[in-house]
């Protein structure tokens, strides 16, 4: 039997450094020169493909090979790519975790995932040696810039290692190899590091590419580091803008909105945070957008406010694209803000539910029955009707299999499909309408169930999020008296026209707007807080469980 011919995502790149070798593939920013224009250094296809090859080659040659599982903490720069594509071309493991997620939440992702390399800047080599992160199993260290007491490598003598190997030749890796593990954001516990195939990698690129008509040649502007990994794959040129990645919602907007002019950007990825802040500077300022083809959204349910500001800025035939997925399936469906504007978002506001779109070509999408226990293996029987609300159930190549480490987290979110595919519990909840368009009610794990009712967040929260005043508001359930009442957590909106209402006005009305609607008239307990917790990835996700606690503490 003949060998498999290798399936690595890393020669996607490859391909394009081939078909475009002196086209930018990346743009990084320098810093501003004494007029205040952003400088940046760019770097061709080639020059990314020729880096990350003598980087895998070094790699190798140091003895971090084949299999071994590497965390990768390098912000975004051109560095954090050419490493990224490197250790896929060696067949190295990359660890990827949010350093915002907590001290705590970290060293249980490190321990789980069990690395033996740590590849990263000084600062997390800083970290990791105060904090202990990975203590049990790292053996190696690369050190990205300065290496103080730590020891180990620099990313230096590595290339040089790499120089020295003469026609380096990736090892051969098949679609079901390991390509990374990528921890979720937690924002329903904590995260989990959900393991990735090459064969995964390569179904989400042909699915993104093909379900928004992206071809080589287009410029992006990815707000969200591992989004930019797909731009080489797809041949586009990332520009990187200045900003802290880990704080969307705080972006200065001329950052965001001077690199679409100046390099005529096609396409933007940014969370519902971003494109909030960017809107209202860009309504108010008069800034228009003319090149952007295309803006992609994800993390959270945008607002239908926030796409009617964003698309104001956009040429006639450009959207706002909203796909839906999760860190463990992306992308699962997706809908655009022509619908969203035109049709959906006044059944939202009647606490309809979100809707998400249609599934994308070449995933299947199932609802079944709300079941908190682990489901073995498929049948139809587990199906509900359409219009009943139950939870998403996705089957496609982009799905993934399992957590690394986390066999009973495994055992409660996948099944066993008919054709022995995986199939993956998103933990969401929501259903299908006659149109074969899925509505997203909020998390499983969300849901407030009452002695008389189950109440489901995004159906509840939109009756209320449609007052001027309110920015957002979270549905939580808090004990009393041996019951759990239904509490609404309200943020306030910061920018009002005209005088804002006092809080007992506010809840006032709140409550009258609730008591106009059956699913929301039984609640009677409104709470002002200031800043929602929020997930560090998008700014975006609430995490209600935090909610929950503080709201239990503040209600008599």
């Amino acid at each position: 039997m003949e060998p498999k011919p290798s399936v690595n995502i890393a020669s996607a790149l490859t391909r394009m450094a081939l078909k475009m070798p002196e086209a930018p593939a990346i743009l990084f920013p320098l810093g501003r020169d004494a007029s205040g224009k952003q400088r940046y250094e760019t770097t061709s296809y080639k020059a990314l493909d020729e880096e990350s090859d003598c980087i895998a080659a070094g790699l190798i040659a140091s003895g971090i090979g084949p299999g071994t599982r590497a965390t990768l903490m390098v912000k975004p720069s051109t560095e954090f790519f050419a490493l990224t594509f490197a250790l896929f071309k060696a067949g190295i493991v990359p660890v990827l975790v949010d350093p915002g997620i907590g001290i705590k939440s970290l060293n249980v992702c490190l321990d789980e995932a069990e690395p033996q390399a740590f590849i990263g800047i000084t600062s997390a080599h800083v970290a990791r040696s105060v904090l202990g992160w990975g203590k049990r199993s790292i053996r190696t260290n690369v050190t990205v810039g300065r290496r103080l007491f730590w020891g180990g490598l620099t990313l230096e003598a590595v290339k040089q290692a790499g120089r020295e190997v003469k026609d380096f030749q990736a090892p051969g890796v098949q679609a079901d190899d390991i390509a990374a593990i990528i921890f979720t954001s937690g924002s329903t516990g904590v995260p989990k590091g959900a393991i990735y195939t090459h064969g995964n990698f390569m179904a989400q690129v042909e699915f993104i590419g093909r379900t928004y008509a992206i071809e080589p040649g287009e410029v992006d502007l990815p707000t969200f580091p591992l989004f930019a990994l797909f731009d080489p794959a797809l041949g586009m040129t990332t520009i990187i803008p200045e900003m802290d990645a880990t704080r969307p919602a705080n972006v200065e907007p001329r950052n965001i909105i001077e690199p679409i002019l100046e390099f005529g950007v096609t396409n933007m990825f940014g969370s519902p945070a971003l494109l909030n802040r960017v809107s209202r500077y860009g309504v108010e300022h008069g800034v228009k957008l003319p090149t952007l083809r295309r803006v992609i959204s994800a993390g959270a349910p945008v607002p239908a406010a926030v796409l009617e500001r964003f698309t104001a800025m956009l040429p006639e035939d450009a959207q706002v694209f909203t796909p839906y997925g999760a860190t463990e399936s992306l992308p699962v469906a997706s809908i655009g803000s022509n619908e969203i504007l035109e049709e959906t978002r006044h059944a939202t506001d009647l606490g309809k539910g979100v809707c998400i779109g249609r599934p994308v070509e070449g995933v299947r999408v199932e609802v079944i029955g709300i079941d908190d226990e682990a489901i073995d293996a498929w049948s139809d029987a587990l199906r509900v009707e359409v219009g009943v609300v139950g939870e998403f159930v996705v089957m496609g190549p982009q799905v993934t299999t399992s957590y690394h480490n986390r066999d009973a987290s495994t055992r409660l979110a996948k099944i066993k499909g008919p054709d022995g595919q995986t199939m993956h519990r998103m933990g969401d909840v929501g259903y299908f309408d006659e149109a074969g368009r899925m509505w997203f009610c909020g998390r499983k794990t969300h849901r407030v169930i009452t002695a008389q009712e189950t109440m489901f967040t995004i159906p509840c929260e939109a009756i209320f999020n449609t007052h001027k005043a309110v920015y957002r508001t979270a549905l939580v359930g808090v004990s009393r008296g041996g019951q759990i009442k239904p509490v609404l957590c309200v943020e306030r909106e910061a920018t009002t026209d005209g005088p804002a209402p006092g809080d007992a006005a506010l809840r006032a009305e709140l409550l009258a707007l609730g008591a106009a609607h059956a699913h929301t008239a039984s609640i009677a307990d409104v709470l002002f807080h200031k800043a929602f917790p929020v997930d560090i990835r998008h700014n975006s996700k609430i995490f209600r469980e935090k909610l929950a606690v503080w709201a239990d503490k503040k209600l008599p």
